[in-house]
């Protein structure tokens, strides 16, 4: 079997349970007789070993494995189909299948790096085209002249209308030094045409500013995901803020789906001086309990803005900070992610994400399908939501973000909410 890499659980938290006698080996053996047959055998011993849930959705997964193996698969794309249709029955979307070309855009999005031109991008709501939502600084779109809320309507000039965002994205990235030309449509009026060499980007998934209100500074940290790269590029935010006066920070992960919880584990660290960060439980039951370092950048007062679309190791990081009564929530209950998946390798490149454990926050709450409410309520009303600009997120304009400004400016003021 393929050597796996481990991208969402600390290594300690890793154990392999062999399955399986050797009678049972050797009467399936004859059956494993070619490339694809042996790879849907590889994932499904995989998701033996490591699944949450013993019952496996209280399927009878001996039987899944004898039925797989009883077939004959003429390509990897039939393995593939056979694979994804018997992980269906564990009724758990978490849990799921990556072909080599999937998996490998996995890595390169986990890393915080990617070979392309640097944009970011979303889909119109009235043309449905791609829409540039922003160009990354100093990258290749944005020296070549693209702009926010440019439509991209061909890639090399094939053309996007009724394209999916994540094909488009792929044919956007490829080879470093290469060129990909964009055509964009500006206005009603103005089109656009440039051709943007690739190469490799590091995404910022932290942006952050110092800030005023009356006499006071102060840092926003907003945090999109959790990369690699999310740890050191919010320690720089925390130390060079700091530098620069701030005397308190509102942490934005509103919209912030998740990703490594190592990376949740570093962020916390560099805000809490003691306590539990998380306890992650497996299916034997068997709790591991990760601790703070007690090595924190910052002991200044924390604002951390959530929404429904704050999840998974966003809520580890926002469990660990409201139940240490180390920051205030301010916004909406959270998505309700309280699972832990593990990323494996596969012996064509292939990729098998797998729920392995349930976490708990620091106070023992087991946040799955419920989420985490906030200290402080704030809604964005359906029709402002409709109207608000990306360019008015985290002004006067957003409510959510008003509100945290003032539980922030009274803790710093008064010294209590």
């Amino acid at each position: 079997m393929a050597e796996k890499r481990k991208f969402l659980l600390p290594l300690a938290l890793v154990g392999l349970l062999i399955v399986g006698g050797a009678p049972v080996l050797a009467r399936l053996a004859g059956q494993l007789n070619n490339a694809p047959k042996s790879l849907v055998d590889e994932v499904w011993q995989t998701v033996d070993r490591e699944y949450v849930d013993g019952s496996f959705n209280k399927q009878d997964w001996q039987a899944v494995r004898r039925q797989l193996l009883a077939r004959n698969y003429e390509s990897d794309e039939d393995a593939y189909k056979a694979i994804r249709k018997a992980l269906a029955l564990l009724n758990d979307p978490y849990t799921r299948f990556l072909a080599p070309k999937e998996f490998a855009e996995l890595k390169e999005e986990t890393k915080g790096e990617l070979v392309g031109v640097g944009i970011a991008l979303g889909l119109s709501k009235k043309e449905k085209l791609p829409l540039v939502v922003k160009t990354f600084k100093g990258s290749p779109a944005e020296g070549a002249g693209v702009q926010s809320l440019d439509l991209i309507t061909a890639v090399d000039d094939q053309t996007t209308t009724g394209v999916a965002l994540e094909t488009i994205s792929r044919r956007i990235r490829g080879k470093s030094g290469t060129p990909v030309k964009l055509t964009l449509r500006r206005s009603a009026k103005k089109m656009v045409s440039l051709t943007i060499t690739r190469r490799s980007i590091t995404i910022p998934v932290v942006e952050s500013s110092l800030r005023t209100f009356g006499k006071h500074k102060f840092g926003y940290l907003q945090l999109q995901e959790f990369s690699e790269q999310a740890a050191p590029q919010m320690q720089l935010a925390i130390d060079t803020l700091s530098a620069q006066g701030a005397k308190g920070w509102i942490l934005d992960m509103r919209g912030n789906p998740g990703g490594l919880v190592e990376a949740a584990v570093e962020i916390a660290n560099l805000f809490l001086e003691d306590g539990t960060i998380v306890s992650v439980v497996d299916r034997q039951g068997l709790r591991e309990t990760l601790r703070a370092d007690g090595r924190p950048h910052t002991k200044l007062p924390v604002i951390i803005l959530v929404d429904g679309g704050t999840a998974s190791a966003g809520e580890i990081l926002a469990g660990a900070l409201q139940d240490n009564r180390r920051a205030t929530l301010v916004g909406a209950t959270t998505f309700g992610k309280g699972i832990i998946q593990q990323v494996n390798t596969l012996s064509n490149g292939a990729g098998v994400n797998v729920t392995i454990a349930h976490y708990l926050t620091p106070s023992g709450k087991d946040i799955h399908k419920k989420g985490i409410v906030p200290d402080v309520k704030a809604l964005i009303p359906p029709a402002l939501l409709k109207t608000l600009k990306a360019n008015q997120v985290a002004t006067a304009a957003d409510p959510q973000y008003a509100r945290g400004l003032e539980v922030l400016k009274s803790k710093l003021e008064l010294g209590k909410i």
